[in-house]
């Protein structure tokens, strides 16, 4: 159930992250709360908290001040203007129809509950003041905050959580709303300000109690007021109840948000040191070079690089020398998305295993890097890389006994073989002989056969035509990639197509799977949650956004079934490294590259917090803007 997982800025930069108790006056249930982070109630059956977290293990209590990743004490004001390579059409971004990639539009909204960005596991209280489940978590009560209002001034109540249930339900995507439905079967309103949510008997407690915490909640009343649904395009959105609301939407151009001065939630405990730009500019460029002389020219002024040879070689004009721009390069503790080319395995021609063997042997790593990409990079095998969940070579301890626990399922080479991992090249040309030699086997051996005119056919004779979908406003450096890539595939007789196209018709045959390969990428693993099965399950692979691949494997099903019954991180990590293993063992893409770090410039006017939380660079979240630093930028001339 990935989709409505909100949290807010602290994940936008990985693009997204959360009445009183019956029986007790308030007096009575602050204080409660306030012993300690997680309390039973005097049945001995029911968990009170402030926070939720699978293990009970929250790392703040009750009573804490403010995350220990921000400066309480940060100022508020100034302006972040950042550039989205791409256009837009749209700002909702619930729904297939219309682009909204990049509007951040999602923000506005709050959830019940809230993630924060040093913690994978932990939630709290937001828009509720706290919850109550059983210990076997077989249903959930929220207790909402009275004081919680969206932009509009009209209250938040549990009448909007139960309505944005139902919407997601109805009108997101499908293989959210089955999911959903199977394991979610009832919720009902108790009162104004309390919602229960009921879950089903005989499945895994994971990601129920979050799931639904996490749901964006919106206004009922401008829903029916206006007639709107979730599953439109549309520019003009429902309130939302966040610090930002939307000040000005110019389709394809630029967006920009305010704070809103009468945000309700800006003296939570959640909400100190965060937030603390008066202004959120987003401008829109149709590619990377247009935007990268906006950041020169000051009109942006955070640019987070992706192309290694504009970090290589770009930053070295007057303002960057003369102190004006910082440029930084700050440690990601996620591990990397595993991007690269994706084989799209509902083609029937994709199903053939020593075409895609082929296939990955026609891109040559270390030429690129060392070529193309200044050595910046290393390569990507693993869907946890460079983490404790990566498998490796063969399965032993804690993770053998988990794959040996899920019986027949499992093939006899995962025990057998050391776990896939990208194969190497020789950086001196392009074409590694040696791996273009085992290439065309493989490509016998499979029966694509070279014709007459040196281009390979199909096993039954007809041509062998791969379309490669690649959105143009990439990087010029990773357009380069690719196209060396397919240069390089030609020469074993393999006819790709590489169909460079604009960013909306990207979206479009995306969504539709109109590609034989793509350049996209899987979300890394790091958790266990029922969002895995709409990542990499087999009910969702025909219709799921979140799988490119269309990975559909009995293997991986069990796997990820198994690992939502982890009743310690032990078991929850064995069950993920096998998942890893497996995955790789699919064989449903070509791993390229990753970095370590985030590669951040921005002018000098904006400041964090000297140690930077594992999971979330935070620019939008608890960096803030530097007066006087601004005022110097401007008497340099340096600002637009």
């Amino acid at each position: 159930m990935t989709q409505p997982r909100n949290r807010f800025v602290a994940r936008t930069m990985k693009e997204d992250r959360k009445s009183v108790w019956w029986g007790l006056g308030v007096l009575g249930i602050t204080v409660y709360l306030c012993a300690s982070s997680m309390v039973k109630a005097a049945d001995d059956d029911l968990i009170v908290s402030h926070g939720y977290s699978f293990y009970g293990d929250l790392k703040y209590d009750a009573d804490f001040t403010h995350y220990d990743y921000v400066n309480p004490d940060a100022p508020k004001g100034g302006e972040y203007a950042t550039a989205y390579i791409g256009t837009f059409d749209s700002m909702n971004p619930y729904t297939r129809k219309g682009n909204a990639r990049g509007t951040r539009s999602s923000t506005i909204y709050e959830s019940l509950l809230e993630a924060t960005a040093d913690s994978i596991d932990d939630s709290y209280c937001l828009l509720c003041t706290h919850l109550e489940y059983p210990k076997d978590k077989s249903w959930v009560t929220f207790h909402m905050r009275k004081d919680a209002k969206f932009s509009d001034g009209t209250p938040i109540t549990a009448h909007d959580v139960l309505f944005s249930h139902n919407l997601l339900l109805d009108d997101g995507l499908k293989s959210y709303g089955d999911a959903v439905r199977a394991r979610i079967p009832k919720a009902e309103v108790l009162d104004d300000y309390s919602i229960k949510f009921y879950f089903a008997d005989g499945i895994s407690r994971r990601s129920l109690i979050d799931q639904v915490g996490g749901v964006p909640v919106w206004s009922k009343k401008w829903y029916e007021e206006t007639g709107s649904r979730l599953n439109e395009s549309r520019i003009k959105v429902s309130p939302g109840s966040g610090p930002y609301v939307i000040k000005e939407v110019v389709p394809g151009r630029r967006v920009v948000y305010e704070r809103n001065p009468d945000y309700w939630g800006k003296d939570l405990p959640n909400n100190q040191g965060r937030h603390n730009f008066d202004r959120v500019r987003v401008e829109y460029f149709t590619d990377d070079t247009a935007a990268f002389e906006a950041f020169k020219a000051g009109e942006v002024s955070v640019k987070i690089e992706g192309d290694p040879k504009k970090w290589a070689t770009s930053y070295e004009f007057p303002k960057v020398n003369d102190g004006h721009v910082v440029k930084k390069e700050i440690a990601d503790g996620l591990p990397p998305n595993t991007i690269g080319i994706i084989f799209n395995l509902r083609k029937p021609v994709m199903k053939e295993v020593g075409l895609r063997e082929a296939l990955a042997l026609a891109y040559n790593f270390e030429w690129t890097n060392a070529s193309l990409q200044y050595g910046l990079f290393k390569h990507l095998s693993s869907f946890s890389q460079d983490t404790p969940l990566m498998a490796n070579a063969v399965p032993e301890g804690s993770e053998l006994a988990f794959l040996k626990s899920l019986g027949d399922v499992v093939p006899q080479n995962i025990f057998d073989n050391e776990t896939r991992v990208s194969h190497t090249s020789s950086d001196s040309r392009l074409s590694d002989r040696k791996n273009l030699r085992k290439a065309m086997k493989f490509l016998d051996d499979a029966g694509f056969a070279v014709g007459a005119d040196g281009v390979r056919t199909k096993p039954d004779g007809s041509p062998l035509e791969l379309s490669f979908l690649f959105n143009a406003s990439s990087s010029p450096t990773t357009r380069s990639v690719v196209e060396n890539y397919v240069a390089n595939a030609k020469t074993m007789g393999l006819n790709i197509k590489l169909d460079v196209v604009d960013a909306s018709q990207y979206e479009l045959r995306e969504r539709d799977f109109d590609y034989d390969l793509v350049f996209d990428n899987y979300r890394f693993l790091i958790g266990v949650g029922t969002g895995l099965a709409q990542r990499y399950g087999s009910e969702a692979a025909d219709f799921s956004l979140f799988n490119p691949a269309g990975i559909a494997s009995p293997l991986v099903d069990a796997i990820i079934e198994q690992s939502l019954l982890a009743q310690s991180k032990e078991e929850e990590q064995a069950s993920l490294m096998a998942l890893d293993r497996a995955l790789r063992n699919e064989f449903a893409m070509i791993p390229t590259w990753y970095k370590a770090d985030h590669w951040i410039a921005h002018y000098d006017m904006y400041q964090h917090p000297d140690e930077i939380p594992p999971y979330a660079l935070g620019t939008l979240d608890f960096w803030w803007h530097d007066s006087e630093g601004e005022a110097r930028l401007r008497a340099a001339g340096a600002l637009r």
